[in-house]
């Protein structure tokens, strides 16, 4: 069994991470394009007649060959290449200077991710602040079967619907109140959650944020909110981020976990 302090150490671990993450090279502060690709060649350079219109780099730095869910890579000078997108797995890169390129898959949908792994250069970082940790808000919740699955469409801030089957909900007690999550996402790694409440637009970022917590054990599944977290469009606008459901609109303020991202930090308000 856990003790306050071992809580305590292991949230600062949490959060030391978490911070190291943002202010890395592949930190979503660094994604500057999102790009839908169609069916057929795309042309990518930083010339202003490309399909795909990079920030920099050479005029046209290559093609990219979309058939059936397939993307081949035809760099200038180069042997054309398969690139594996994120459907399965970590994508395939293509690198150009500090620029990162790799294909993303939405809902059957493919897209050009663009990251400049130099985004920091020249820039001061500033971490979202955090709650102070607060044993408070780590919760033992009921894992429970729903009567019967639910099909839902969730919204995600490109203007997607994504189709997410719930068979179980997460039942916990604060405040005298008894709260429930629908998951988004039930692996055997973990249970994945996106949640808005009271504090949300206020202290925290305004569309919610994201909550894993390890896979359920003997019914029992354990929500630490202290490590609740801003979603990628906290702080980029060229991210696909689920929106929660209307059933995860929690009627009482969580002060625990991330706040909003410090002002500048945000390309957009919260």
């Amino acid at each position: 069994m856990s003790v306050p302090g071992d809580e305590a150490a292991g949230h600062a671990a949490w959060l030391a991470a978490r911070r190291a993450e943002l202010a890395g090279p592949d930190s979503w502060l660094g994604v500057v394009g999102l790009h839908w690709l169609d069916e057929g060649t795309s042309v990518l350079g930083s010339g202003a007649g490309c399909t795909v219109v990079l920030p920099r780099g050479p005029e046209v730095l290559g093609e990219l060959d979309c058939s059936g869910g397939q993307v081949v890579w035809r760099a200038r000078g180069e042997a054309p290449r398969g690139l594996a997108s994120d459907r399965d797995g970590e994508p395939d890169v293509v690198t150009a200077g500090s620029l990162a390129l790799l294909v993303i898959e939405r809902e059957g949908r493919l897209a050009l991710r663009v990251r400049d792994r130099a985004w920091a250069t020249g820039r001061v970082f500033r971490p979202p602040p955090c709650y102070p940790f607060d044993p408070a808000w780590r919760l033992a919740a009921r894992w429970e079967a729903l009567p019967q699955p639910r099909d839902m469409e969730l919204p995600d801030v490109s203007g997607e619907l994504r189709p997410v089957r719930v068979a179980f909900e997460a039942v916990f007690e604060q405040g005298g109140q008894t709260l429930r999550l629908l998951p988004v996402r039930v692996r055997e790694d973990g249970v994945f959650f996106v949640f808005r409440d009271r504090s949300s637009g206020r202290e925290t970022y305004g569309a919610g944020r994201f909550l894993m917590a390890p896979a359920a054990d003997g019914g029992v599944l354990m929500l630490d909110f202290n490590r609740a977290y801003n979603p990628p469009c906290a702080f980029t606008p060229f991210a696909t981020c689920p929106l929660p459901p209307a059933e995860n609109w929690l009627p009482a303020a969580v002060p625990a976990g991330e706040m909003k991202p410090a002002a500048g930090q945000a390309p957009f308000p919260s």
